[in-house]
This record gives structure tokens, C-alpha cells and sequence, in this order.
């Protein structure tokens, strides 16, 4: 944890500009944030605990893990490479007020960055803050954007055809997968493992713009933001680098 944690302020522009940059009190701190030790402990008026806590709220991540929950990337380039395999376009599994709205993400990198900062710098302790990437994306700029990275054929929003539910696409292509993880040479795991169709369907559904305000960070010293393009893009391509697609 220490070695990661000194490689990642060496190189972020935020935890440069923080005063605050004793390594052992930042251990220490996100040590005492992690780790709830279960003992009966008593303080006086004269000793209070030094513990301090920070609220991370981030949107849809950005990321590649396959067990992240709320990580959508992961999931829309498995239906994209099953589309593929089975040489079909790819089609927007939503509706058309999500494909025309703006949303909002959170790139993983960043949100670690922002979790980073707040365990350093003292003007973040004890408060609560939004983390996205610090603009706004649409799913229709976007689709045509993973369509190009898997090479898969793209399709517009099409208002005549029935809504994929992805839940229910997806229940029957367990073989489908096992067949592709086996012909690409990929790391093993089951569809059930790599598809988080439920969750995909439910963030696709939505009707209006859902958008976060990232104000209080910046008002307290945090910069860092993201691209959500490149956020995509480069997270698409940690799937390909790491085995998880071909």
C-alpha cells in the first residue's frame, strides 16, 4: 500500500499542490479509514481520536474490472463482442431520452486521485463530495465510439424497433462467451462474471439528464478531471491489454 501510494503522489499535480505530504501521516490516515478494529476505547475531554472521514460520491464509473458494480465499460464491451461474434450491429440497448441526454461520468483513476487528496489535505476532512469527470457526454457521440474500438458494425438509435433488454439477450449466450474466451486465448471467466445486465438496463433506461455538480471540490482545491472520451476509449483498451475482450 505504501509503495503505491508514494508512486501515485510522485505524479499527481493534486497531491503536489497539497501542503500536507508526510507519507506517514497519510498512511495512517487511510489506514484508520479502511480498517474498523472492534475494541472498547475511552477518551477524556483532553484526548479526543484524530479520526477524520471524507464521502466519495461518484456516477457511472469508467473503469475495466469486471467486479466493479457500478462499472459499465466492462459490460457494454462484452455485448459488443458477442455482437461481433455473431456478426450482428451493435444496437442501443436504452431508450432514446437516455441516448439523447447528458450524463455524467467517473473516470476510476480519478476517483482514486480525488480520495487521494482528500486523505491529504485538511480542508477535505470531514465532508462530503461529488467525483465525476467534470464534463458531459452523450450515449449517441459515445456508441459510435465502442463500436469503432470492438470493429463491430454501428446503428443509430432506431425509434421503430422493440428496447433490448440486455438481461434478458444475454441470458442464453453463456456458450457464446466460453466459445470466444476460449478461441481469443482470454482470461478465464463466465459470462455471469464479466455482464452486469441488470445494472446496465437500469442506467440505459433513464429519461432525462442526470447530471453532478463537482463544485466543492474544486472550491476546496481539488482539479483533477478527465476526458470522457479518452476515459472511454482507455479504459476499452485496459480490457484488450488485460484479456478480459480480444
Amino acid at each position: 500500500m505504501e509503495k503505491d501510494i508514494i508512486g501515485h503522489v510522485s505524479q499527481c499535480l493534486n497531491c503536489q499542490q497539497v501542503k500536507y505530504q508526510k507519507l506517514g501521516g497519510l498512511t495512517q490516515r487511510l489506514t484508520k479509514s479502511v480498517h474498523f478494529i472492534p475494541v472498547i476505547t475511552s477518551y477524556t475531554s483532553e484526548r479526543k481520536p484524530s479520526i477524520t472521514w471524507s464521502v466519495h460520491r461518484p456516477d457511472m464509473i469508467f473503469g475495466f474490472s469486471p467486479h466493479s458494480t457500478l462499472n459499465i465499460v466492462g459490460t457494454l464491451c462484452v455485448y459488443t463482442t458477442i455482437c461481433k461474434y455473431e456478426g450482428i450491429p451493435l444496437k442501443f440497448p436504452g431508450t432514446k431520452a437516455r441516448w439523447d441526454s447528458y450524463s455524467n461520468a467517473s473516470d476510476a483513476d480519478l476517483v482514486a486521485e480525488h480520495e487521494i487528496w482528500a486523505a491529504l489535505c485538511p480542508r477535505a476532512q470531514n465532508k462530503a463530495f461529488n467525483i465525476t469527470n467534470g464534463d458531459v457526454f452523450k450515449w449517441k457521440h459515445l456508441w459510435k465510439v465502442l463500436a469503432e474500438q470492438i470493429g463491430v458494425e454501428y446503428v443509430g438509435f432506431d425509434e421503430t424497433e422493440k428496447r433490448i433488454c440486455l438481461a434478458e439477450m444475454m441470458k442464453d449466450k453463456g456458450h457464446v462467451w466460453d466459445k470466444i474466451v476460449r478461441d481469443n486465448n482470454l482470461v478465464s471467466t463466465t459470462l455471469e462474471e464479466v455482464g452486469l445486465w441488470q445494472f446496465a438496463d437500469m442506467i440505459l433506461a433513464g429519461g432525462s439528464n442526470r447530471l453532478s455538480s463537482i463544485n466543492r471540490s474544486k472550491e476546496h482545491g481539488f482539479m483533477g478531471f478527465r476526458n470522457s472520451t479518452n476515459s472511454f476509449i482507455f479504459w476499452i483498451q485496459k480490457a484488450k491489454d488485460n484479456r478480459l475482450i480480444p
